[in-house]
């Protein structure tokens, strides 16, 4: 997902393999991913992307960006949105291994991290639009395996 402030700047979704930046975007004071090479373009990413960043990650301490703070929670991150409770606060941060969450917005600029996965559900959607474009009818029927909470589907042709 793309944070509230982001919504009148072009944007994409992300894909597994992108190469992203973190960006600041003209006319917000949010922070937030943009591919490398397309700058005015923000990149969305669905709750449980995982990222892995090309360095140990780095926060503005304060808004005037004088000072950062390196974090010591490794490379490997998870996006999610946070604070859904509150319509004008920042959703978009990042989990890392140890637990810590950090708001996208709190990243230092231009740090590098590339898309290793989507959250399951996309995958599964952009497969079931790829087989829907490609043929003239599907129907989907739950297999019943995966427990209570995770049934699987299988597509009929």
């Amino acid at each position: 997902m793309c944070d509230y402030s982001l919504h009148a700047i072009s944007s994409r979704p992300a894909k597994a393999g992108d190469k992203l930046v973190t960006s600041s975007f003209m006319g917000t004071t949010t922070h937030g991913f943009s591919a490398v090479g397309e700058p005015g373009v923000a990149v969305c990413l669905l709750p449980g992307t995982e990222l892995a960043f090309e360095k140990d990650v780095e926060c503005r301490v304060s808004l005037l960006s004088f000072f950062k703070k390196k974090l010591r929670s490794g490379r490997l991150a998870r996006f999610r949105q946070i604070n859904r409770d509150k319509m004008s606060s920042h959703h978009d941060a990042v989990e890392f291994p140890n637990g810590k969450i950090v708001l996208l917005t709190d990243l230092r600029e231009g740090q590098k991290a590339v898309v290793l996965q989507l959250p399951a559900t996309a995958k599964r959607l952009d497969r079931l639009t790829e087989v829907a474009q490609d043929g003239p009818m599907i129907d989907l029927v739950r297999t019943g395996r995966g427990g209570a909470d995770r049934s699987e589907w299988s597509l009929l042709r």
